[in-house]
């Protein structure tokens, strides 16, 4: 009988042992107290950050007087938007709950415990003491739908992928007629009423959900063998690029007007939305260009041999891999535009930051800009890391930096 050699397997990662990769003591002697200067850097760190934030802790707890913020707390999330209507938005943010849902089931199966993590944000929301109970109602339906969404992906993953990509492509249309209205069925709320969070996640997300794809094509048409679109591409990129967002958003509020007839009027919000749109577009554009040049000329050649014609190979082989390899870099853009969207505050509009400045000249509430400002970080840290978030899962699900 012949002797084999036993076989030989390798793995890429070498796996800690179960005491430091499952136990919370185990985690901080591996990274904090292996050593005696790590040891001595952690105690130093800890020092520091206890001379910090201690009389911070102390000014939050004793000292900041959060009226401002449970007062004003429905003027910074939806802005002047008529108390009768705001359950439209609340539907939207149940389907917004059912759509999340129903993708971190299908696409991140393996996160449960974060997933669990999540729901009990809405649940911990609908426990404060100072919201109202039509608040807390819905949000304690938020978690429900989010969980109904889980339930039905974990049910029939398969089955619900198209459902999954109806929903996606039809939120923002239905987000958009929801809030604004449709005659006879719900009443026109004009965008002048539109203020506060809501104003600035619907900038966000018209600038993210447009700029996008506009980028895209600007990116393939600065790479494109026909002069003129490529020359045109390549001069609104340029151009674009060295003009500040403020700028664009003055000439899109102020200079629009101008060049069209008298009897056309553009709202102001709609004329801030196409200045960022245009602004990010040429960014987002320099982005994808990137991921276009990473891709080896490989993969155009097996294209090619295959058969595939211009068309195929760059929407099935190429794109895909370039976008791939430029998620970081597009989540960075995403997150700078949703904070660029402060300036609209300069042009007039009752943004997060404009609705914080209106707070502020309430006359009880004079000198409290602190306890303000400080609450407008939060959310902007909040949906901030998010996204961040959301990109290194979507990373590892993919693999980037892998393979």
């Amino acid at each position: 009988m012949m002797n084999r050699e036993p076989e030989q397997y390798t793995t890429g990662e070498v796996l800690a042992p179960p005491t430091e990769r499952y136990t919370v003591l185990g985690w901080l002697k591996k990274n904090l107290f292996s050593t005696w200067y790590y040891t001595l850097l952690t105690l130093v760190t800890i020092y520091i950050l206890y001379i910090v934030l201690k009389p911070t802790l102390i000014w939050a707890f004793t000292q900041a007087q959060w009226q401002v913020v449970v007062v004003n707390l429905r003027l910074f999330m939806v802005g002047q938007y008529p108390a009768d209507q705001v359950f439209r938005i609340w539907i939207a943010l149940h389907l917004l709950a059912l759509t999340a849902g129903l993708a971190w089931a299908i696409w991140l199966p393996r996160s449960r415990r974060t997933g669990a993590f999540l729901l009990l944000i809405p649940l911990a929301l609908a426990a404060l003491p100072f919201i109202s109970s039509f608040s807390r109602i819905n949000w304690i339906l938020f978690a429900v739908f989010a969980l109904a969404g889980w339930g039905l992906g974990t049910w029939k993953p398969q089955a619900m992928r198209r459902p999954l990509l109806a929903l996606l492509l039809a939120y923002f249309p239905i987000l958009i007629l929801l809030i604004l209205g449709v005659q006879p069925i719900l009443k026109i709320v004009k965008t002048n009423l539109w203020g506060g969070l809501l104003l600035t996640m619907l900038l966000a997300v018209v600038g993210i959900a447009v700029s996008f794809p506009l980028g895209i094509l600007l990116a393939l048409g600065r790479k494109s063998e026909l002069p003129i679109v490529k020359f045109f591409s390549i001069i609104y990129i340029e151009f674009i690029r060295g003009v500040p967002l403020v700028t664009v958003l003055f000439m899109a509020e102020l200079m629009l007007p101008l060049f069209l007839p008298p009897q056309i009027v553009i709202d102001n919000v709609i004329r801030a939305m196409a200045g960022i749109i245009l602004f990010e577009a040429a960014y987002m554009a320099e982005n994808v260009r990137g991921g276009l040049q990473a891709i080896p000329t490989g993969q155009y050649e097996a294209a090619w041999a295959l058969g595939l014609n211009g068309f195929q190979t760059t929407f099935f082989i190429i794109l895909p891999q370039a976008l791939r390899n430029v998620i970081p870099v597009l989540v960075n853009q995403f997150i700078s535009l949703f904070k660029d969207t402060t300036l609209v505050a300069i042009v007039g509009l009752l943004d997060l930051l404009g609705i914080a400045s209106a707070v502020l000249a309430q006359p009880e509430f004079l000198g409290k800009q602190r306890e303000v400002y400080v609450f407008i970080a939060l959310i902007y840290w909040v949906f901030s890391y998010a996204m961040s978030y959301a990109s290194r899962r979507l990373e590892v699900a993919l693999g980037v930096g892998e393979r």
